[in-house]
């Protein structure tokens, strides 16, 4: 999610300052179906290694580690889930140029939260790997 969720910060979510009127709705609507396709296999994996990493952790593996990964990734979940999806449901709705800065504001917690989960899957993978 580390490379998406800066594409989306700093290029796509910028972009939508540019699309107004009725065709902000239908750019919104293309957005998240489009959007979903490519995120939501990520999220899944990454989901899924960060339970592995839990309940199985490989030898050798701080404690820790996992345990601060999975803290970075309930961060980028719960922030999509209680924040940035319901901002995405106003702006489906109509658009307010309130609700998008709001958006691309609060979208730098998941940009944080997951540009801390990727630097410590690198720290578990240098781990594993010594």
């Amino acid at each position: 999610m580390f490379g998406a969720i800066w594409i989306v910060q700093v290029v796509h979510y910028p972009l939508m300052r540019f699309v107004s009127g009725p065709a902000f709705a239908r750019f919104e609507t293309a957005h998240r179906r489009r959007i979903s396709v490519v995120v939501g296999p990520l999220m899944a994996v990454e989901g899924i290694c960060v339970l592995a990493f839990l309940f199985a952790p490989p030898a050798g593996l701080a404690w820790w580690l996992p345990w601060a990964g999975a803290g970075a990734e309930a961060v980028a979940i719960g922030t999509t889930v209680l924040v940035s999806a319901p901002l995405h449901e106003r702006l489906n709705a109509r658009f307010d140029q309130a609700t998008l800065d709001r958006l691309i504001a609060t979208n730098w917690i998941r940009t944080a939260a997951w540009t801390s989960r990727a630097a410590l899957a690198i720290a578990m993978l240098v781990a594993v790997l010594r």
